[in-house]
């Protein structure tokens, strides 16, 4: 059970990095603060195979008729992506997925709506970059300074995710964690801004990959509590310099036909964790939390 004990035992064990301040920047004339300040990122997923189903669509008209509806209840960036990261999912390839990226992002770009894409293929961000979209939501955890170099080259922001041990997020099998979750990520997220910052790129956050497949965390107590510590823990990243981004996960197990509640739950440990950037499925139902957790003082 999460108690008053355990957060106040994690405040007084790390209170050096609460205060900590990280970078504001801006984006196509639109300004992003840090916490408490908190963004929210919509999802729009043009693969079938993903299993947030209301996040599907299955045509260009609906992806934009959809990304303008998470716009107007509150999503600053809308993130789109054409692959499923789910072990089971089909592999979608660079061409296809670029035919089915560019018209949306062409389309919500001219609306005035920032994008996100998800990808990790260095053709696809290419020309979804050129595409307008302003934002890479980067799943690729080698050879990483192409990308880099292309974000800043457009004057992007990049959402560096944590994947571990493997060229991409689909390569991805077991999840090797230490008892400490911060300590991998913190080495990781250092190395991997270090090398962004070097390619130009001035806009980043960090995301640990909360939201991905790990095959040997198919205990739903395990993997809840994994979860929920990081969350908890993320204000200890934030001594990076970076706004920290979550995609905040389900718990399938646990709220079975309210699984939509899920979300919105997770979304509390990310904000006492002090994230940034929530990305999420259900933006009118964690703009609700956020709106709320803002009536208490800081």
């Amino acid at each position: 059970m999460l108690t008053l004990d355990y957060l106040s035992h994690l405040a007084d064990t790390h209170r050096a990095a609460l205060p900590t301040a990280v970078r504001s920047f801006v984006l196509k004339s639109q300004v992003f603060h840090p916490w408490p300040d908190v963004a929210l990122m919509g999802v729009v997923n043009l693969s079938r195979d993903s299993w947030y189903r209301e996040s599907v669509v299955s045509s260009v008209e609906a992806a934009v008729r959809r990304g303008l509806r998470l716009a107007a209840e509150g999503a600053r960036l809308i993130d789109v992506g054409a692959e499923s990261t789910l072990l089971q999912a089909n592999r979608v390839d660079a061409g296809e997925q670029t035919r089915q990226l560019r018209p949306v992002i062409e389309q919500l770009s001219a609306a005035g709506v920032l994008v996100s894409v998800e990808t990790y293929h260095p053709s696809v961000t290419r020309t979804c970059l050129e595409a307008g979209a302003a934002v890479v939501n980067l799943t690729a955890g080698r050879d990483t300074g192409v990308f880099y170099r292309m974000a800043a080259e457009h004057g992007a922001g990049v959402i560096i995710c944590y994947v571990q041990e493997a060229a991409n997020v689909r390569e991805v099998t077991d999840f090797h964690r230490l008892e400490d979750p911060i300590t991998l990520l913190y080495d990781y997220f250092a190395r991997e801004t270090e090398a962004a910052v070097q390619a130009g790129c001035e806009r980043l956050w960090i995301d640990p990959g909360l939201g991905f497949y790990y095959r040997n965390l198919q205990d739903s107590g395990q993997r809840v509590r994994h979860q929920m510590e990081t969350f908890l823990n993320s204000f200890r990243l934030r001594t990076l310099g970076w706004p920290v981004c979550h995609a905040l996960p389900h718990a399938f197990e646990y709220f079975e036909e309210e699984v939509r509640c899920a979300e919105p739950f997770f979304a509390v440990m990310a904000l006492l964790g002090q994230t940034d950037l929530l990305r999420t499925h259900e933006v009118a139902r964690v703009r609700g939390v956020l709106e709320t957790l803002k009536v208490m003082p800081t």
